[in-house]
């Protein structure tokens, strides 16, 4: 085996890596709507969708109603959200829904109402949809318009990616699995015996090797994390981590700081404009030492940024729902495709460098100019996210 060979082996410690796979990035709702859609049209047996967002503006709009168009020519649909994140989702649309024949289950309902307990912060975080068990998308993107609730010039910046492959066979019975499971739990009865489940099946000329990486509260409650931190322990050219919520534990930061130190060139690229300020807040308490480390941190402006996703040595690439974040990382369920394909990794990494050049960077002796008031703030929130982290038995990971 060759060093470069041992070396991806490393990188891809744990993550089992299926060949002849066909991936297209997606890029914000422009790109991924109308594929996701397209396919749903096309779907002949079976959709299933999950999200943890399902607003109920007109983008959102066009794929109920393509739901609903695949339900009544007769085409299985199940839509799984979640209770916290569609919480708003208008009874009417649930009952157009229902109606036209889309079997709708809610993961962790709400019943007495939004409280911070360790059971109501695992969500369903995934957004991924597999039709026909022969096309899926994994990413980052909630169903919901690019330019709300806030509008901005630009579109929210966010990526999906379009599965066809071996990889299939993975996302369809994760998927299958998760609806059975939630079925389980709230006593509904499982539609799996009829009719027989499909076969997965793919074109033959794919040839990116990838996997679909998955965290959950049983088997896979590391895997994510531990594809971020075998990638971060062995590069040795550049590091560029795009994610929206950023508060990763001190094992990842001390990685980031070992990578700059040997060479490496670390970017990350963080939210400028933020729905969560008090959360920002918190990531901002580290940015100063992983500055002072040599790690380029820059702030996106042109709209909010809602990615999670990563290119490491120009090879190893990630696009998922998964922050670097506790809550990602070990309480919500997420979904993350990784790639090792010098091709696809080029395409995203030249879409993260065109975001950074509308990003402003953080100077290392400005930052550390910051008025008291901002500096206490931000320690002050940092501490108050590790006391809840504290609250659900998590704190001592992270």
């Amino acid at each position: 085996m060759t060093a470069r060979k041992r070396l991806r082996a490393l990188f891809f410690r744990g993550v089992g890596l299926a060949p002849g796979n066909q991936l297209r990035l997606l890029q914000s709702g422009a790109e991924f709507f109308p594929a996701l859609i397209a396919a749903i049209d096309t779907a002949c047996a079976e959709v299933h969708l999950e999200t943890y967002i399902f607003s109920s503006d007109l983008t959102a709009g066009t794929v109920r109603d393509a739901l609903m168009r695949a339900a009544q020519r007769g085409v299985r649909v199940r839509l799984l959200i979640d209770g916290v994140g569609s919480r708003e989702l208008p009874a009417a649309w649930l009952a157009a829904l229902e109606t036209a024949g889309v079997s709708v289950r809610v993961y962790r309902p709400l019943v007495n109402g939004w409280r911070a307990n360790p059971k109501s912060l695992r969500r369903l975080h995934r957004k991924l949809a597999v039709i026909d068990a022969r096309i899926a998308f994994i990413g980052g993107m909630n169903l919901i318009d690019d330019y709300e609730p806030v509008r901005f010039a630009a579109p929210r910046l966010d990526y999906s990616v379009e599965v066809q492959g071996p990889l299939i066979v993975q996302i369809h019975r994760s998927a299958r699995h998760l609806w059975r499971l939630v079925a389980l739990t709230q006593l509904q009865p499982d539609d799996e015996r009829k009719p027989p489940p499909l076969e997965p099946s793919w074109p033959t000329d794919g040839r990116m090797r990838a996997a679909f990486v998955v965290r959950d509260n049983f088997v896979h409650r590391r895997d994510i994390e531990r594809s971020y931190l075998a990638a971060l322990a062995l590069a040795h050219e550049s590091i560029l981590i795009a994610n929206a919520y950023f508060l990763p534990g001190n094992r990842f930061r001390k990685l980031l700081k070992k990578a700059a130190a040997r060479g490496v060139r670390v970017q990350l690229l963080m939210q400028g404009h933020t729905d969560h300020r008090f959360y920002q807040a918190a990531s901002r308490a580290l940015y100063n030492n992983l500055l002072m480390a040599g790690v380029a941190i820059y702030e996106y402006q042109a709209s909010e940024l809602h990615a999670k996703a990563a290119v490491v040595d120009g090879h190893w690439a990630t696009v998922g729902s998964s922050n670097i974040d506790p809550f990602s990382l070990l309480l919500a369920r997420e979904a993350n495709i990784v790639v090792d394909d010098a091709d696809f990794a080029r395409d995203l990494r030249q879409r993260l460098q065109q975001a950074i050049a509308r990003s402003a960077p953080l100077d290392p002796a400005d930052w550390r100019r910051r008025s008291l008031p901002q500096r206490m703030l931000s320690r002050l929130a940092y501490g108050i996210v590790r006391m809840l982290l504290g609250v659900t038995g998590l704190g001592r990971r992270v």
